[in-house]
């Protein structure tokens, strides 16, 4: 997609700002191609090696992408401006976001009592009765809870360790299709990513041995509610996967157990049986509440050191009124008594859409979680075939890297009896999809 757009500069730094303004201000959008480096510099009056310097620098802050013969081009999330979802056009039921219902989300209240200023938080960042209460969520899944420490969201501590611990140019194991976030935010820090092919048990043995001797040095992963999959790890593939990893020692391993409570599935987690640079982390947004910006981590202690080392000289810590607002409700027995409610509802209404779509012969695929993804030939012609119907899901592009096009559909407030019309609609678009673009 060639994009009308006057690039200027005399340098590579000028250059490099010059395209970044226009990807900030929308000028040059998602997939515009950028001008070959020799007609560029012919154009700039300087030389091919200037330009491309500025396309490198350009790559390795996650503003473009290269695309071999297909040149440069703008990535599909680039790393500046704001990438707020499209809005929903108005009159569709909107399945795209990945969020959870809010009927079953409990009441946030702020802690009466407020944190004092006048103590040093960063002395004592983490409330002693949140940890010991975190401990008391993770251990009986097997997680090891000798350290934990917290951060702003999983992002945010994913963010941070990877920047602590890897360089720009080295490469990591990603989940594909994988979480479009993610994937966004580890181009952004400068780093190569290396798919990795999931399946419903999760990242696939095979996938992951071929990541590992390309040179990875972290892997990061979903061990159930998989985004967007729904994949999640068995005990048989947990195995596998930690005998995948024994030889790399020095290989991080991330895991985003980001639905948890919810996930409709039990955990089978990496961590204790086997890796030696490791991170389990939590979230409680699909449950709890999305503007509960907080993730609790178990990790090895150099781990530790490194992620509380990098949060000391940034924020400093995790305000100790969001902990105290997280303590309350994870101890609350209604809460808990809701949250329960929530994942065997999630669970349900899942289920319900893979019987209704299997009944009618469409392949998907949601073992757990939130989410179900639809293989199909054409995402485009999906997503704008269920418009027409009153539908509106996400289009699987976001999500991939190598893996084949599909579509993401959030269940989290469809109702079985909606799943009923929603499947049938779909075969019906399916239908029409086929006939249009060949069968």
């Amino acid at each position: 997609m060639a994009i009308q757009y006057g690039i200027s500069g005399t340098t590579a730094k000028g250059i490099a700002a010059s395209v970044e303004q226009g990807v900030t201000e929308g000028s040059l959008g998602p997939g515009a191609a950028l001008p070959p480096v020799r007609r560029l510099a012919d154009e700039l009056g300087v030389s091919p090696g200037t330009v491309a310097t500025a396309y490198k620098e350009l790559r390795g802050r996650g503003i473009v992408v290269t695309r071999g013969r297909g040149g440069t081009v703008v990535a599909p999330e680039p790393a500046v401006a704001s990438r707020r979802p499209p809005k929903v056009p108005e009159g569709l039921r909107d399945l795209s976001g990945g969020h959870p219902d809010p009927a079953l989300l409990p009441a946030l209240v702020p802690p009466s009592r407020l944190s004092p200023g006048a103590r040093s938080h960063r002395s004592t960042p983490r409330l002693e009765r949140l940890e010991d209460a975190v401990r008391d969520w993770l251990l009986p899944d097997g997680v090891p809870v000798e350290h934990v420490t917290f951060a702003h969201g999983a992002l945010d501590l994913i963010g941070r360790l990877l920047s602590v611990e890897l360089r720009p140019g080295d490469a990591v194991a990603m989940e594909d299709p994988g979480y479009h976030h993610l994937l966004d935010l580890v181009t952004a820090l400068g780093l190569r990513i290396v798919p990795v092919a999931v399946d419903d048990e999760g990242v696939r043995p095979d996938a992951l041995g071929a990541a590992l001797r390309a040179g990875v040095r972290a892997l990061v992963c979903s061990p159930r509610a998989q985004n967007p999959y729904g994949g999640c790890f068995s005990a048989v593939r947990r195995d596998a996967l930690v005998d995948v990893l024994r030889d790399e020692p020095e290989v991080l391993v991330v895991e985003n157990d980001h639905a948890s409570e919810v996930a409709g599935a039990p955990l089978h987690t990496l961590t204790a049986r086997g890796p030696a640079r490791w991170v389990h982390v939590r979230t409680v947004s699909k449950f709890l509440g999305t503007d509960l910006r907080w993730a609790a981590a178990a990790c090895d202690a150099t781990t530790l050191a490194r992620h509380d080392g990098r949060l000391l000289l940034t924020s400093g810590w995790v305000s100790h009124l969001l902990q105290e607002t997280v303590y309350g409700l994870l101890t609350d027995n209604g809460t808990r008594a809701l949250v329960t409610r929530a994942g065997e509802a999630y669970a349900l209404r899942r289920s319900a859409l893979l019987q209704e779509f299997g009944e009618r012969g469409i392949e998907a695929h949601g073992a757990s979680g939130m989410n179900v993804w639809v293989p199909v030939r054409d995402e485009s012609a999906v997503v704008n075939g269920l418009r027409s119907h009153g539908w509106w899901v996400a289009s699987g592009a976001r999500f991939r890297l190598s893996a084949g096009p599909g579509v993401r559909i959030s269940v989290a407030d469809l109702e079985p009896a909606d799943a009923v019309r929603l499947a049938s609609d779909f075969a019906v678009v399916l239908g029409e999809s086929e006939a249009t673009y060949g069968g």
